[in-house]
């Protein structure tokens, strides 16, 4: 399927407006100090901490430099990420005769130990996110301008190009995936019980009291890792107060203590019910499996939660936008977070980094991603989607469709607020939704602490 013809308007969209001149934060890393940890060295910490390495196992000496050796720090911890990454690296070294040594490290472990992995010994080449995330390093000076690698890639709409720029104009990400969050159900329990679609949160309550009558948890729900609530929080915002008041609250220019965010808690915790109970102990896979087996009607997440599905299951998983809560609002903003490839400030060998990550950017590499991973969209026009599933398919439209796109809550915030604040401020909430007052004003003192470093 080809991209929906608007998709450049509406990705243009995918970067926040510019906020303030970056600031460097009192904290030094995400959730904690750089301490022992920065002593350690980046990949050191990261592989002591889950990851494993391998190396890609291609060979040729057609095309590339040939011979020389490249790192690749991976957060594709899960099956099929880790699939086609390695997939990718086999690629290219039959191409180019040079290696690649995969450092593969758990999704989490990568995410809070960033900081110190870019100020330690990073491998050469990794993956991270677009956004304010991206820029907050580039900023910091920790990561390589890939401008010129810009230069040789084709196939990338405008969008993609401003979410993968920093403050300075240079290009710091090589997108390779992108995909809205929605929630998704399985049809064949909508059609044997009757249910249909919600366009408005009361339709949306009425259809989970009729699930929990029907003996199913209306909406499954995950916050160990402490990431997944924030697309909640995202969601209720957007459609309570809009998308510039949540992009303004990201980047603080509004109060945490607005009585517009306090009423966000407010309708979420009145959904809190109709959840599934004790989210802090479960992983979001566990939770995708609730859905997988029938034991729960719906689930909001990001169109990767397909890949917790089985092959023969794709076609009975389908997904609707987050329903209308306020008219004037509507319903048309959603999350669409841009993965991509970064480069270490001073790679071991910055021509083979580069020529890798031209490659990764190409055609053929995210034609890999294409074939290996039904929970993600490609963001190279170039790459042939005539293979999409009827669910991708549909999330190319949604995100086509959309009117505003956020990033997600970590990634368009200060990475500091979002991983040392925000976190334990959502799973308080979770543990205690009735002191909205006390959950604001807190965040909001933490937020000013932080904003104005």
């Amino acid at each position: 399927m080809s991209r929906p013809q608007s998709e450049a308007e509406y990705l243009a969209r995918l970067v926040p407006p510019s906020v303030q001149a970056l600031r460097t934060s009192r904290r030094a890393v995400l959730k904690g100090t750089l301490g022992a940890g920065a002593a350690l060295g980046g990949a050191g910490l990261l592989a002591a901490c889950g990851g494993s390495e391998s190396t890609a196992t291609g060979g040729g000496t057609s095309g590339g430099s040939g011979g020389k050796t490249v790192s690749f720090g991976s957060n594709g911890s899960d099956e099929v990420p880790k699939k086609y990454f390695q997939a990718m690296m086999d690629a290219y070294q039959t191409k180019s005769g040079n290696t690649v040594k995969i450092n593969t490290v758990d999704h989490n472990t990568f995410q809070e130990n960033i900081n110190t992995y870019m100020q330690g010994r990073p491998d050469d080449a990794f993956t991270w996110f677009a956004g304010y995330r991206m820029r907050f390093f580039a900023a910091k000076g920790l990561t390589g301008d890939l401008t010129d690698v810009w230069g040789k890639l084709s196939g990338f709409a405008d969008g993609y190009k401003s979410a993968s720029t920093g403050d300075d104009g240079k290009q710091y990400l090589v997108p390779y995936n992108y995909y809205p969050w929605a929630v998704f159900y399985r049809k064949s329990v909508f059609a044997e019980k009757g249910y249909t679609v919600p366009k408005t949160l009361d339709e949306m309550k009425a259809l989970a009291a009729q699930m929990q009558k029907d003996k199913l948890v209306p909406i499954a729900f995950a916050d160990k890792d402490g990431w997944p609530a924030m697309g909640t929080f995202d969601v209720l915002n957007m459609r309570i107060n809009g998308y510039q008041f949540h992009i303004d609250l990201m980047a603080h220019k509004v109060s945490w203590a607005d009585p517009k965010v306090k009423q966000v808690f407010s309708t979420w915790a009145e959904l809190l019910p109709v959840h599934q109970a004790d989210p802090l102990g479960r992983t979001w896979q566990e939770a995708a499996q609730a859905v997988q087996q029938k034991k729960a009607g719906m689930y909001l997440l990001g169109l990767f939660v397909s890949e917790q599905f089985a092959k023969d299951e794709q076609d009975d998983l389908d997904f609707f936008t987050f329903p209308e809560i306020d008219s004037t609002v509507g319903s048309d903003a959603l999350d669409a977070p841009i993965d991509g490839y970064m480069m270490s400030k001073k790679p071991s060998d910055e021509a083979a980094t580069k020529d890798m990550l031209t490659w990764l950017g190409g055609k053929d590499a995210q034609t890999i991603i294409l074939q290996n991973a039904p929970g993600n969209l490609i963001p190279n026009s170039e790459v042939d989607t005539a293979g999409y599933s009827a669910l991708q398919k549909k999330a190319a439209e949604l995100v086509g469709s959309a009117k505003n796109i956020a990033q997600f809550l970590d990634r368009d915030a200060d990475p500091t607020f979002a991983s040392t604040v925000m976190i334990p401020s959502l799973q308080s909430f979770l543990k205690n939704p009735k002191d909205i007052d006390g959950l604001t004003n807190s965040i909001e003192s933490q937020a000013k602490s932080i904003y104005t470093t």
